[in-house]
């Protein structure tokens, strides 16, 4: 059997402590588990989140401050190229998704407290601003939900329709997309409220698009939602820690993701600096509790799953490191691997991929 081909890996920083410059690129050999020296391939303020068009050959990145939204072309060489001049319509971004058809762009307006479209061109460039859906009201926590702060967008696996939690609201927004595939329309009935408080962050679908997965933020918990495709509904069916028992620190979770398969689900808690993990029953949807694995720095801001399926990589903002781990495909665990890397400010970790 032939060795599996190195994969190109792209991270997003924070650039305001002066210790990185922008986008950083690495090869990863998934044979050995070992991570080439990252190197700046893209000199931009604050690129903190960053999407692929589905052929890949288009790299979008915020800019959280000054704020604004950029196409990069991706290089043989693994290098970027800016496509286009950036757009500063949006206010303090955070999030963006592309969808399936690589026709769209959805950005989450943290500051803003919004969600914004974007039309993309055949080369993927972003040709226009498609639409602006400011978000209204507030909820119970003092500081962070003084008002709407959008936080995440994510596609549904058929393409039609668009989750956007928002943190500041404790509110899960259902949007349609259109047709064409050009624009986004609000969904007037499929709103998913969220226990006060818990300021929902990112969310993930399952692979058969029957369960929504809320990772709320602020309580550190995960909310299993049943899921209707057809119409964009989705109902509340539990809620979950993910902090072990007897933990009393400050924590906040980061970033939830599922494996291929559907039957695990990862999130990363900041504070508790560690990946959740949970088993899941793909009939009912619900979670059962496996392990919680520490990533060996502090703040494990973004994670990302191999595309060969036997790794995650966690990026440890405050540290600035890069961990590694092994994930055993048939039990879901993870098992530390090697001496974390040197990465500038670590915010958001992408494989380049097809999915």
């Amino acid at each position: 059997m032939n060795a599996p081909a190195p994969l190109s890996l792209y991270v997003g920083t924070y650039t305001d402590t002066g210790s990185s410059r922008g986008i950083y690129h690495a090869s990863f050999d998934p044979a050995a588990g070992t991570l080439s020296t990252p190197t700046l391939v893209a000199e931009t303020p604050n690129p903190s989140f960053l999407a692929f068009s589905p052929d890949v050959a288009t790299l979008y990145a915020v800019n959280e401050s000054p704020s604004g939204v950029r196409a990069y072309e991706v290089l043989p060489d693994g290098a970027l190229a800016p496509r286009g001049d950036p757009d500063g319509q949006v206010v303090g971004p955070c999030d963006l998704a592309v969808d399936r058809a690589g026709r769209l762009l959805a950005v989450a307006e943290y500051t803003g407290g919004a969600t914004s479209a974007y039309s993309l061109g055949p080369d993927g460039r972003i040709s226009a601003r498609a639409g602006h859906h400011p978000h209204a009201g507030r909820s119970t926590h003092p500081t962070r939900q003084e008002a709407s702060h959008a936080h995440g967008v994510t596609f549904s696996p058929d393409g039609r329709f668009l989750a956007v939690p928002d943190l500041g609201t404790d509110e899960v927004r259902c949007y349609v997309v259109d047709r064409a595939g050009s624009t986004l329309r609000p969904h007037p009935h499929a709103t998913l409220r969220i226990a006060p408080g818990s300021g929902p962050r990112h969310v993930h679908f399952s692979p058969d698009g029957r369960h929504l997965y809320v990772l709320n933020e602020l309580s550190s918990t995960l909310t299993v939602a049943a899921f209707a495709a057809s119409t964009g509904h989705a109902r509340t069916i539990e809620t979950v820690p993910t902090l072990p028992v007897g933990f009393s620190g400050t924590s906040t979770t980061a970033e939830i993701a599922i494996d291929a398969s559907g039957q695990f689900i990862y999130a990363s808690n900041r504070g508790h600096d560690s990946i959740a993990v949970f088993t899941r029953d793909p009939s009912t949807g619900r979670l059962t509790p496996l392990e919680c694995v520490p990533t060996g720095g502090r703040t494990p801001r973004h994670f990302a799953l191999a595309p060969t399926g036997d790794w995650l990589l966690v990026g440890n903002q405050d540290s600035d490191t890069l961990s590694i781990f092994r994930l055993d495909p048939a039990s879901g665990r993870l098992s530390a691997h090697g001496t974390p890397l040197a990465v500038p400010r670590p915010v958001c970790l992408r494989f380049r991929s097809y999915p």
